[in-house]
């Protein structure tokens, strides 16, 4: 198995002792799954946030299990994930509240060109399912994260278990760009979300050595929502701060920023704060 969990630690004790460090009235912290810091997508929208409500955006990016994990222990006050599942269960325990759409994309599965050939007109579990029989190479996030859950949960639909010690399945523990690049190194797939990949596609200046060899099935949709962390069970909380930034995020503005948010011309999330039920 191939583990590197121990830079992830790391880096997010690192990162919580600068963001707890110097901290104001002016700030509001957050945890968030990779994709959203990796693509981009939080950069250019935290100016925006400082701009109209004078308060700094500080967000810890990590895996969403990490991410509801710093929530529960009182680390953030507002959360940006992207696991419904587990969400709604931190939810039901009473730690998170005000559970609310932002945007979605899908997942895809990407590796050398040649596999698209392989997995042409078959369903996600059918693809699974030969990569498993065939022992090809795959690169696991591991971590918990929105993306690694539903991994699981296809490989469960496509063979009743999930690889643990094969020898062709790799854990990287590591973040979405890190686990794509060893993927890379591997010559093996992973299976990512859309925003994260077309940010590797435009470190590549458009010409990866990872393609899409699978995308398109509708359970592969990927959803992402936010949340404050509940005050009643946090008393350091800052509720009204992650409120405002509810409110801000899923405005209409925002959610137009949102979708206006390109690399290589090509959409990487699809506002729907108005449109989806939860």
């Amino acid at each position: 198995m191939f583990l590197l969990k121990s830079n992830l630690i790391k880096s997010v004790l690192l990162s919580l002792l600068v963001f707890g460090a110097n901290l104001s009235a002016a700030e509001l912290k957050m945890a968030t799954t990779t994709s959203t810091d990796n693509t981009g997508l939080l950069d250019v929208l935290a100016p925006m946030y400082k701009q109209d409500t004078g308060v700094d955006l500080k967000w810890v990016a990590v895996g969403t299990g990490n991410a509801l994990k710093l929530g529960e222990n009182c680390d953030v006050s507002v959360l940006f994930v992207h696991s419904p599942k587990v969400e709604k269960e931190f939810v039901a325990k009473g730690f998170g509240i005000d559970r609310t759409p932002v945007m979605f994309n899908d997942f895809v599965i990407i590796g050398a060109p040649e596999y698209k050939a392989k997995f042409a007109g078959k369903s996600i579990a059918e693809t699974f399912k030969i990569i498993q029989d065939e022992k090809l190479k795959f690169v696991s996030r591991g971590d918990k994260s929105g993306t690694h859950n539903k991994e699981k949960n296809v490989w469960k639909a496509a063979s009743g278990m999930v690889p643990e010690k094969e020898s062709w399945y790799l854990q990287a523990g590591q973040g979405m760009i890190a686990t794509i690049n060893i993927a890379q190194e591997q010559k093996g797939l992973t299976l990512t979300d859309r925003g994260t990949f077309i940010k590797y596609e435009s470190n590549h200046k458009g010409n990866p050595p990872l393609v899409v060899v699978f995308e398109g099935d509708t359970s592969l949709n990927n959803f992402y929502s936010v949340m404050a962390v509940n005050p009643q069970r946090c008393t350091n909380a800052d509720y009204k701060g992650a409120r405002t930034f509810i409110d801000w995020i899923v405005s209409d503005n925002i959610q137009k920023q949102i979708a206006a948010f390109k690399l290589l011309g090509k959409q990487l999330f699809t506002p729907d704060a108005k449109t989806r039920k939860l």
